[in-house]
């Protein structure tokens, strides 16, 4: 995909996306991101529930391009359609992953995370139902007059890490993803992949479990274990 537009991206904090969501419109007084500290069941354990998403950042490597590419072939050999009532855009910008997985995280959530009135998130989400995700990620990138923009909240939270951020073009070889729960399924939402990945059963209850599985079954597969794992979860974050 031609990305004519680069960003800086995000860094994986947990208090770097809050803040950013809450200027987004999202009520972190009900809802925030919080870190998975690891993927073994008494960690999983210490993670707040419910949990609505969750978002893997991962290194980009030989091996997992060679994956992503032969998944990708497989998708598109097989045509399988997403489930209809999922949100999925794609990613046009460079290094927007990070703000397409938390947009992925909420536009699946709609219902429950009610984004404020007048809201970018509310008006974004209201202008893309029903587009493509092709349409949906080019709308990110260049709003019609009078749309708001999220380039300048972006640009802000990418700042706001505990590290120096890069600047824009720089190769950068981390990567975000989401994962939500859609009707009975686990999908793992990726706007630079095919498409949405199908990645099993699984259910409210048990959405954070079926991720860290999806991201065990990844790291095994890498030559990294330079990975971060946050939650979408109902912890009322203050102060922001």
């Amino acid at each position: 995909m031609v990305e004519t537009k680069k960003w800086v991206p995000l860094e994986s904090n947990p208090d770097v996306l809050n803040e950013f969501v809450a200027k987004l419109g999202l009520d972190v007084s009900n809802y925030s991101f919080s870190d998975v500290y690891g993927l073994d069941e008494e960690l999983l354990a210490m993670v707040p529930k419910p949990v609505v998403a969750v978002i893997m950042c991962y290194p980009v490597t030989a091996d997992s391009d060679a994956l992503a590419r032969k998944e990708d072939d497989d998708l598109v050999a097989k045509g399988v359609a997403p489930d209809p009532k999922l949100f999925y855009m794609k990613q046009t910008i460079g290094n927007a992953c990070g703000t397409i997985a938390i947009l992925h995280s909420i536009g699946n959530n709609l219902s429950t995370l009610a984004p404020a009135e007048s809201s970018f998130l509310k008006e974004f989400f209201t202008a893309t139902s029903g587009m493509s995700p092709a349409e949906a990620g080019k709308y990110l990138e260049e709003p019609p007059a009078g749309a708001p923009s999220i380039e300048e909240a972006h640009q802000t939270a990418a700042a706001a890490g505990d590290t120096a951020p890069p600047s824009a073009d720089d190769d950068v070889d981390l990567h975000f993803v989401a994962f939500v729960h859609c009707n009975g399924h686990l999908w793992e939402l990726d706007g630079m992949r095919a498409g949405p990945l199908r990645r099993g059963p699984s259910s409210p209850e048990t959405l954070l479990h079926d991720s860290a599985r999806v991201v065990q079954d990844f790291i095994s597969r890498s030559n990294s274990l330079t990975f971060n794992v946050l939650a979408l979860t109902a912890t009322p974050v203050e102060n922001i």
